[in-house]
């Protein structure tokens, strides 16, 4: 590694530096790197390659992180048994259970924002990987400033509405259609009772589109609206999001009444909206 970052393909290819020194070549799959004097946010690597998660962990906790480790779903979910995770970072081709099955899993269970990481970098995989609950997408190989950008890009999306000053004086509630959305504990929650897990992208983008309802909003409005600083005018991810919420939200994802497309416009959230 060097001030001008590292490829993780050229580091797993040649054995870039020995992780002796870092992460005991016997050790759980688990071991946590998160030195006292560190209370930055908490994440989690994902990934079987030992070489790399040792480089990224290296890279990491350099900028502030603390780092736990996984080699694969089942020693990822004892780390998050065992502690408070803030972002997980997560290999797309893992032995046994692979990375898509697993954000699916963990899309269903919580919001944790997840980063998916792939060798192939083809736009399909990048595309499941986001219709399934991802919040972003790094192929490999990538360098260490860019994955650091895009860590903390997540986690400020991820906090931003906490820091907004307006948040105080939106409503604890909304309701629409068959849908009540709880703010202040960030859960959509259908006509039964049952909490539907949203991601964070997913979470913003809804918030944007209920505080603006029977209005058409373009894809980069709604850009600007849910993802703020951390959007990227080349970014497609909105017609993503909105395929993932519509098959939350409509009862035929393929017939959506409630997130309808305008041809050439955008986007139009068509009920109506109350507050509590």
């Amino acid at each position: 590694m060097t001030e001008k970052g590292f490829s993780v393909t050229e580091y797993a290819n040649h054995g870039a530096c020995d992780t002796r020194s870092h992460f005991p070549r016997n050790g759980p799959e688990g071991f946590v790197y998160s030195p006292a004097m560190l209370g930055g946010p908490h994440i989690l690597i994902v990934d079987d390659h030992r070489e790399i998660r040792d480089l990224v962990s290296r890279a990491l906790t350099k900028e502030g992180f603390r780092v736990s480790v996984a080699a694969d779903g089942r020693a990822m979910r004892k780390v998050l048994a065992n502690g408070r995770i803030d972002l997980i970072l997560l290999d797309l081709m893992l032995p046994g259970e692979d990375g898509l099955s697993l954000c699916r899993t963990l899309r269903a269970e919580s919001n944790i924002p997840i980063i998916m990481l792939t060798a192939k970098g083809e736009e399909v995989d990048r595309v499941i990987g986001l219709e399934i609950g991802a919040d972003d997408y790094l192929p490999k190989p990538f360098g260490s400033r860019e994955l650091v950008a895009r860590i903390r890009a997540v986690l400020r999306r991820a906090q931003d509405n906490l820091a907004r000053p307006d948040i105080d004086r939106r409503p604890k509630r909304y309701r629409f259609d068959r849908w009540r959305l709880d703010t202040g504990a960030r859960e959509l929650l259908g006509e039964d009772g049952v909490t539907v897990a949203l991601s964070t992208g997913e979470y913003d983008l809804l918030i944007a589109l209920v505080e603006r309802p029977q209005r058409v909003l373009s894809r980069d409005q709604l850009l600007d609206l849910a993802r703020g600083r951390a959007a990227n005018p080349l970014d497609r991810s909105i017609d993503t999001q909105v395929s993932r919420l519509r098959k939350k939200l409509e009862l035929d994802p393929s017939d959506p009444k409630i997130i309808k497309t305008v041809w050439g416009g955008g986007y139009i959230f068509t009920p109506e909206v109350s507050q509590e």
